[in-house]
């Protein structure tokens, strides 16, 4: 005796093309989140590599230059 797979109802099929959609559709924007999430630690990491640059870069200069003497402020008098 062969036996058929048995019939699933319409309300069964019908739950789980929704629950289907909704994991497929949950499973996109978990997916688009780490996708943005990665772009910005890429940002993020390469903007600090530009300020460390920058920063180095300004200390050279820096350290090149003469020290200047500061002037002293002096108060108005009346």
């Amino acid at each position: 005796m062969t036996t058929s797979p048995p019939r699933i109802s319409a309300a069964r099929r019908n739950a789980e093309a929704l629950l289907d959609r909704a994991t497929k559709k949950e499973e996109g924007f978990k997916l688009e989140l780490k996708r943005e999430q990665e772009e910005m630690a890429s940002k993020t990491a390469r903007l600090r590599a530009l300020r460390l640059a920058k920063e180095e870069a300004d200390q050279k200069v820096a350290a090149m230059q003469p020290d200047r003497p500061t002037k002293t402020r002096r108060s108005k008098q009346k």
